[in-house]
């Protein structure tokens, strides 16, 4: 999609701070957080949301929450979140499948998270 800006961002026509990245999905973090850890799961393949995955994409949405295990595993996450936001009634401003990956309040408070 020309005008969608995670698209451009797996493309790399756009920068982001990428922590990591395979055939099929980037992870970089979000310039807006909403934890004290907010990173991004994002499909290279322009899915526009949940609703419109499709049986064929089954394994990418595998490995979507594989690269989020493995991402909250580089950061020294012991907990976290994932989330996927549905349509603009659940929350998605981008409309482009991806995975929030959210933690950190445990390194804020010791022992405690706030959510």
């Amino acid at each position: 999609m020309d005008n969608c800006v995670f698209c451009k961002i797996t493309s790399k026509q756009s920068p982001a701070e990428i922590l990591m990245e395979s055939d099929s999905v980037v992870v970089f973090k979000d310039i807006y957080p909403s934890a004290p850890v907010h990173y991004l799961v994002v499909s290279k393949k322009h899915i526009p949301s949940i609703k419109e995955v499709l049986h064929e994409d089954e394994v990418l949405m595998g490995h979507l929450i594989h690269m989020a295990r493995d991402a909250a595993e580089k950061l020294g996450l012991n907990g976290y979140k994932l989330v996927f936001n549905v349509g603009k009634e659940g929350g998605q401003i981008v409309d482009h499948i991806h995975l929030h990956l959210l933690g950190g309040w445990a390194k804020n408070k010791a022992n405690t998270v706030n959510v």
